[in-house]
């Protein structure tokens, strides 16, 4: 395959080294193999990862790679939560009815996530921040349970409607103080995004871009075919893939809870936060992954259905033609998955084991 749609970059890097990424697809009898480039570089508090195939551009070696680096280097700028000069971290010390001027790029990903909030009645909301650090999965790390009187008191400052996105006048307002935004489940997509652009006005045709387990493919890989992205099987030592599905001009993301997630008596609290109740979700669902054009959408939309779960959620894909993948535990340390029509139509396979 030619990658493995994983959190766990440091591993995956090891096992998807120049060697193996080379080799990774398997040879098609009678088709010669087009020339492959593979680059990587540190990003997003994580590895990103390139594979350009065919003929490229002259300095496109050279090009591409700066261009993604710049793109994904912009977004952190802009809306990382480490970051107190950012967009974001301004945003979120902002007094409520002060609007606060942003770069487009912000506004983009702030009215995206309006979108989704709004067609998902609220299971994606970036204004689940103060209860993200609650338990301890923001900057500060300190994981914790909070009281069920904290997370009611939560409830007030938790409703992405409390944000308004002026694209006219280029700001962000919040309509009540201690309003705070988290952009971690919608901006690695965009960021992705924004790189697949730098790619094609770099002269790029035919890419595998991937940053943080999220992907965005553009035409053939170096056999010829569509590239083959693994959706990796939960909880598993080492990663391997649990799917392998073919793309050509789409983007993939996973949201799972096998990857941030701390335990407690036996329980695994993990950072996918129902905004509704505060907490981390519960049930048998260990990853979602969607399938769109667009990353961003599709890493916003993962977390979504992620909080809807495997019945409401899978009803909702279905029901929209989405392509959504559920993968649910089965109880017996096994793993089942649940595909919508437009997901099976992309032609997934069972990797082997």
């Amino acid at each position: 395959m030619d990658t493995l749609l994983s959190p766990r970059r440091r591993a995956l890097i090891q096992a998807l080294g120049a060697s193996a990424i080379l080799a990774g697809c398997g040879e098609v009898p009678g088709l010669a193999r087009r020339p492959l480039a593979a680059f990587q570089g540190p990003a997003m508090g994580t590895v990103w990862n390139a594979k350009l195939s065919g003929a490229l551009p002259e300095g496109l070696a050279t090009r591409g790679p700066a261009a993604i680096a710049a793109a994904l280097d912009s977004v952190v700028a802009r809306m990382s939560n480490y970051l107190d000069d950012s967009e974001l971290a301004r945003f979120n010390r902002q007094p409520a009815a002060a609007p606060l001027a942003v770069s487009r790029e912000t506004q983009e990903v702030f009215a995206l996530a309006r979108e989704v909030s709004e067609a998902t009645a609220g299971a994606f909301d970036v204004t689940v921040a103060p209860a993200v650090d609650a338990w301890g999965f923001g900057p500060s790390k300190a994981t914790r349970i909070p009281g069920s009187a904290e997370l009611a008191a939560l409830g007030a400052r938790i409703d992405w409607r409390a944000i308004a996105v002026d694209r006219e006048t280029g700001t962000l307002a919040k309509s009540r103080e201690g309003v705070r935004a988290d952009l971690s489940a919608i901006a690695k997509g965009y960021g992705v995004d924004l790189a697949a652009r730098a790619l094609d006005a770099a002269g790029a045709t035919d890419y595998l871009l991937e940053a943080g387990g999220e992907v965005r493919v553009r035409g053939r890989n170096a056999d010829g075919e569509p590239w083959r992205i693994g959706i990796e099987r939960p909880d598993a030592v080492p990663p391997r893939a649990h799917l392998v599905v073919p793309l050509d001009e789409m983007s993939m993301a996973t949201s799972g809870d096998y990857r941030i997630y701390f335990e407690r008596d036996g329980r695994r609290y993990s950072h996918e936060i129902d905004p509704a109740t505060r907490e981390p979700v519960r049930g048998d669902l260990a990853s979602v992954t969607v399938v769109a054009r667009e990353c961003a959408w599709a890493d916003a939309m993962a977390t979504a259905l992620f909080v809807m779960g495997p019945e409401r959620g899978l009803a909702f894909a279905t029901q929209r033609d989405m392509a959504a993948c559920f993968i649910t535990r089965d109880g017996k340390g096994g793993f089942a998955d649940r595909q919508t029509p437009a997901f099976a139509k992309l032609g997934a396979a069972r990797a082997k084991a």
